[in-house]
């Protein structure tokens, strides 16, 4: 993505210096978003405090923004965004939550953007990131979630190791027209 769609996606997700945390999919059940709205919580105490920005439509955005605001979560909603791209290079980590999942596109998505990625041990998503390439964690577990966000966001090693191996595996999977 091109240096100024990126700077311009990271000052619209409200990062002003402070880590990005990024989920992108429908807001359905199986997505996950309530686990890691949840996961976010635990984090609101923190200096600097990550923002949460979630791309994405669904029937669960009502539900979704009610949590957000109870648990008074500093989040943005995006809705349906067709800059990916720059939003996935915009993000310190990108979070897949997914109670279960095929092959998600937007795993894919985030290994070619080499981002640090978090996601749930469910379907096809370890076939896709391997154990090198996502922190990989319970479908479901809040505290796990929340844990593997914050190991990556305060090991800036950590990420540039994840970061490496996404760019490792992104290149080992199928291209755009497979």
């Amino acid at each position: 993505a091109a240096k100024a769609a990126v700077a311009a996606a990271r000052s619209g997700l409200g990062g002003d210096g402070r880590p990005v945390v990024l989920a992108v999919g429908r807001l359905a059940p199986q997505k996950g978003f309530a686990t890691l709205l949840a996961a976010a919580a635990s984090w609101q105490n923190r200096e600097p405090c990550p923002v949460l920005a979630l791309a994405g439509a669904g029937p669960l955005d009502q539900m979704l923004r009610a949590q957000a605001d109870a648990g008074g979560i500093r989040m943005r909603f995006l809705g349906q965004r067709g800059d990916v791209p720059a939003l996935l290079a915009a993000a310190d980590v990108v979070v897949v939550p997914s109670r279960w999942e095929g092959q998600p596109l937007i795993v894919q998505e985030a290994l070619r953007a080499g981002r640090p990625l978090v996601a749930s041990r469910t379907g096809g998503i370890p076939n896709l990131t391997g154990e090198d390439a996502a922190v990989l964690v319970p479908p479901g577990d809040v505290a796990a979630l929340a844990a593997a966000v914050l190991a990556v966001l305060v090991d800036p090693g950590r990420a540039a190791r994840l970061s490496e191996a996404a760019r490792a595996r992104a290149a080992a999977l199928p291209g755009e027209d497979a």
